[in-house]
């Protein structure tokens, strides 16, 4: 079982804004809050986002090789689509957005959001629409 991700960020107010709202909605309760850091709790496993004096970079970079997303269990279909309408009042853009719920694929109802600073969410549905088609998991 996955312990804890620790994503590390340019701006933490920012951050804890675009991933506090999502985390909430998705379930999570705030557990940590620190001078550089947040995070956020659903049973043992925990999001953190960072703002290290170590960081490098301005912007996380999903096509370069390390995290490319994380995806997370979002509800039913009507709960997806609730995030990805009020998603963009908190700072996410919809990917694929024209391939939307069926970006991954036709039995699989996801939506891909992107936030400012680049971090990649799927929000996956537990029930995806009727087909026979193969489900792949991945956007085309």
């Amino acid at each position: 079982m996955l312990h804890h991700v620790e994503l590390w960020v340019p701006d933490l107010p920012r951050a804890a804004r675009e991933w506090g709202w999502l985390l909430t909605r998705l379930g999570y309760e705030p557990y940590q809050d620190w001078e550089h850091g947040r995070s956020w709790r659903l049973g043992p496993t925990y999001l953190v986002v960072e703002q290290s004096p170590a960081l490098t970079a301005d912007r996380h970079d999903r096509l370069r090789p390390g995290l490319n997303h994380l995806a997370f269990h979002a509800g039913g279909a009507d709960e997806v689509d609730a995030l990805v309408t009020d998603a963009p009042a908190h700072g996410w853009t919809p990917l694929f957005p024209d391939r939307y719920p069926h970006a991954g694929g036709p039995r699989h109802y996801a939506a891909y959001l992107t936030n400012t600073d680049g971090f990649e969410a799927e929000l996956v549905a537990r029930d995806a629409s009727p087909s026979s088609a193969p489900d792949t998991g991945q956007p085309s």
